[in-house]
């Protein structure tokens, strides 16, 4: 085939079952599939059209222009004053149906649509959506400066900037007459104000339920019904605030979706209070699995002793038989205890870290490992212990020898060492006739006067550099090195205080 030279042709939606013409932009909350879309003549069979503004705010126009509107056009609607934009959400058929699920007063309500939306018309829209978060945020502290018990969610212009839609949630009444007037007085538009709910306000925020889907006050649901913690006690669910609030912090919605086919297959059970006597004893109903029809007895009225499950038609059987005095001798029916047949799950019995289990095999196969090496050294080192032991001796042997020459040597060191004994003679001394004198040829400071000692003798004058020298001398002298010298002591002459000489070696 020559694909080189070959048309191709991109098929749409409509030619697979799927019409992508009925899919809406999917940014926006209560998006509508229109599945009407690839019929022929389905725009051409009534003028309206839905148009949805910000977040969940629809409202429904009549195509008085004949214009050929699509899922996805900007256009300019009527309002009052003035003009608004929006976003053309359905055409076709299901507008109609739409129409009648929002319960409008009156069919002459319904405005009409000017025209596709100019550059002009979408850029003035934009500027006046880029007011409305600072708006909300100064309005809020407005409300709270006037001691309003109310709560702004959100504010909305018009797409022509001359209207805002302020709204707001509160509990009680809430007289907000002068707020009116100082909210206009500071934004210079016309006011509008609404009052939603929490369902509403979550609905417009949009988010994610517990169920990992949009949440349905986001993306079809338009009226909301009333919940109850009653169709939280049809469906046997337990009544924890914390799973049955939604994320508007109320009653979920769906708590509402089964609780018919609940109530309908919960009138096909026997009632609570009924106690079934069998020749065993009495057994009281301890859970109910209502979709499935099975009942659970216990012989203990409090605590969960000697389960049986059965049908709830054996059950019935057993009542009847107890009003007519027949007591039957089990409640199954035959001698081995029913079992419930519940569907087989693969994975039951497998653990979330199931894959985690290969790398501490691994772990464990690296310490087997390790540990056979380690007996493998051992017996290794169990065969060389001979071999060691000899060269073991051996080398006990030549420290040995080691020692001995070391005792040998030091003891022939001590004996060549000469014995030095301290000379009593005149130390060695400096030139004489020389006066000592600091680096800095300042005169020498005269010696310190002379103290008398314990026996009675006068201390030896002593200068800077002997006095900062000697202690070190002293500690010197007394390691025992045979390499230095020992030190000297001054000989009892007379000293002269100006003309002291220098001892290098003497004991202080």
């Amino acid at each position: 085939m020559d694909f080189k030279n070959m048309k191709f042709t991109v098929g749409d939606g409509c030619s697979r079952g799927l019409c992508r013409r009925g899919c809406g932009r999917q940014d926006r909350q209560l998006n509508t599939y229109d599945w009407l879309a690839d019929v022929p003549g389905n725009a051409e069979s009534t003028d309206l059209v839905e148009v949805q503004f910000k977040n969940t705010r629809k409202g429904y126009y009549h195509n008085v222009n004949a214009l050929d509107l699509k899922k996805g056009d900007v256009v300019a609607v009527e309002a009052s004053p003035g003009h608004d934009i929006g976003v053309v959400t359905l055409t076709g058929k299901l507008v109609k149906l739409q129409v009648k699920k929002a319960n409008l007063k009156s069919m002459d309500d319904i405005k009409r649509i000017y025209r596709i939306a100019k550059p002009v018309d979408i850029d003035k829209w934009r500027e006046a959506k880029s007011r409305e978060h600072g708006t909300m945020i100064q309005s809020r502290q407005i409300a709270k400066d006037l001691n309003l018990q109310m709560k702004i969610g959100d504010v909305e212009y018009q797409g022509d900037g001359n209207k805002a839609i302020f709204y707001y949630i509160a509990d009680e009444r809430v007289d907000f007459r002068q707020l009116i007037k100082v909210l206009a007085e500071t934004f210079h538009v016309r006011i509008e104000m609404k009052q939603i709910g929490a369902r509403q306000e979550a609905g417009r925020i949009g988010g994610t339920g517990p169920c990992g889907r949009e949440l349905c006050c986001a993306t079809w649901m338009k009226n909301f019904v009333s919940v109850s913690t009653g169709a939280a006690r049809y469906q046997d669910i337990s009544l924890n605030p914390q799973k049955l609030a939604g994320m508007c912090a109320k009653l979920k919605c769906c708590l509402n979706y089964e609780v018919d086919s609940y109530i309908e297959a919960g009138r096909k059970l026997p009632s609570r209070e009924v106690v079934l006597q069998t020749m065993d004893g009495d057994h009281f109903l301890f859970k109910t699995d209502i979709l499935a029809g099975l009942v659970t007895y216990s012989t203990d009225k409090r605590l969960a002793a000697n389960l049986v499950t059965i049908t709830a038609q054996r059950a019935l059987e057993i009542v009847e038989m107890n009003r007519r005095g027949e007591k039957p001798d089990s409640l199954s029916d035959s001698d081995e205890p029913m079992t419930e047949n519940h569907q087989v799950d693969l994975l039951a019995g497998e653990s979330l870290t199931r894959f985690d289990k290969a790398k501490k095999k691994k772990k464990q196969k690296s310490r087997g490992n390790k540990a056979d090496n380690k007996e493998a050294k051992a017996a290794n080192a169990n065969n060389q212990q001979p071999a060691n032991n000899q060269q073991g001796g051996n080398q006990q042997a030549s420290a040995e020898n080691r020692k001995q020459r070391r005792a040998e040597g030091k003891q022939q060191r001590q004996e060549d060492k000469p014995q030095q004994q301290r000379q009593e003679g005149k130390p060695q001394q400096r030139q004489e006739g020389k006066q000592q004198q600091r680096p800095d040829n300042k005169p020498q400071r005269d010696a310190k006067p002379q103290r008398p000692d314990a026996n009675g003798d006068q201390q030896k004058p002593q200068d800077d550099r002997q006095r900062q020298r000697g202690p070190k001398q002293q500690r010197n002298g007394g390691n025992g090195n045979g390499g230095q010298r020992r030190r000297q002591g001054k000989p009892n002459t007379p000293q002269q205080p100006k003309q002291e000489k220098a001892n290098d070696g003497g004991n202080q």
